[in-house]
């Protein structure tokens, strides 16, 4: 655990996950509420706002994470961003990472953002839920929990025998529009622009 865990943090509880697929058929109300969370998440806190994205350019799977981070700077979001194609957040890092980041932000309120493996039928899905996540979780890495709230999306199916498989036979193409819609939902609650998806 983190000794910086314990400091107060000041945000609006709420244990329900909030869900998005990309197979949706509807006007876009699951897209609005995330939208919604996050506009309430920034108006709510105090504490400097960071945005996580982990993940490593080297494998298609994981490689969700660098490209929100990348998305998101291209487009000017106005909070810090970690993680990008240029400069990963990754299991080698990460550590280094989190400590830059509490010694650089007086108590920080983090938006974690990563990609998951799970049931082919899930393939697609985008999760927005409070709490910290672990990241290399389905690798079976021993890294810290991070985060205050979290955005994952689900990119492939887990093969329990070879995770590292699952995300390296990852399709490029889920990647990129499950990257493109995540960023659409956190620039539409920084920017306050229109937010139905095309």
């Amino acid at each position: 655990m983190w000794p910086f865990d314990s400091k107060k943090k000041k945000f609006v509880r709420d244990e329900r996950p909030y869900y998005y697929s990309l197979k949706q058929t509807t006007e876009g109300i699951e897209f609005q509420e995330m939208v919604n969370k996050l506009k309430e998440l920034l108006s709510h806190t105090s504490n400097p706002f960071i945005i996580l994205c982990v993940g490593s350019d080297r494998s298609t799977g994981d490689s969700l994470g660098p490209l929100v981070g990348t998305m998101l700077k291209d487009r000017k979001i106005p909070y810090p961003v970690y993680g990008t194609l240029e400069e990963p957040v990754h299991a080698l890092n990460i550590k280094k990472i989190m400590k830059d980041i509490f010694q650089t932000h007086h108590e920080p309120f983090i938006l974690g953002i990563d990609a998951c493996l799970g049931d082919e039928r899930q393939i697609g899905y985008i999760l927005l839920k409070e709490g910290p996540f672990i990241p290399g979780m389905a690798l079976n890495k021993s890294l810290p929990n991070v985060g205050d709230y979290h955005l994952k999306a689900i990119v492939n199916y887990l093969d329990p025998l070879s995770p590292a498989q699952s995300l390296n036979n990852t399709r490029l193409f889920v990647v990129m529009r499950l990257a493109e819609m995540m960023t659409k939902m956190i620039t539409d609650a920084v920017f306050d622009e229109s937010s139905v998806p095309n």
